[in-house]
């Protein structure tokens, strides 16, 4: 601009005459068969891509359920060995609380007076023992 005498017609005239040259690159561009096939050889591999993302999708959902479907089995397992031990500890509290009223039924009772007469038995013994000592 320097040196030349420019009015705003010759700026939009050359303005204009940009614009229809980079649109008519463009065009050239988009008949371009180069340009097609390379445009179809991208949408190929982003078409694979999403496959190969699809399959690992698919591939991670089989895992997580197959992880799942293995936490019931152990939870399930562990429940009955849980309920197991329990029917295990309740049949053993059965029969010591049937050795216990066995054994309180082989005992003999005894009157008072025999009672009385034990007692006194280990009364005089433990007399006898404290006196052996001092």
């Amino acid at each position: 601009m320097s040196g030349r005498n420019v009015d705003f017609g010759d700026r939009l005239a050359a303005a204009a005459a940009a614009k229809q040259a980079l649109l008519e690159k463009a065009r050239a561009k988009a008949n371009d068969p180069e340009l097609a096939r390379k445009q179809a050889e991208r949408a190929a591999i982003a078409a694979a891509r999403e496959a190969r993302e699809a399959e690992r999708r698919a591939a991670k959902k089989a895992e997580e359920d197959r992880i799942a479907a293995e936490a019931d089995r152990i939870a399930a397992e562990r429940e009955a060995e849980r309920a197991a031990a329990e029917a295990a500890v309740a049949a053993a509290e059965e029969a010591a609380r049937l050795e216990r009223e066995a054994k309180r039924a082989a005992k003999p009772v005894l009157s008072e007076a025999e009672q009385k007469a034990a007692r006194d038995a280990r009364y005089a013994a433990r007399k006898a023992r404290k006196s052996k000592k001092r």
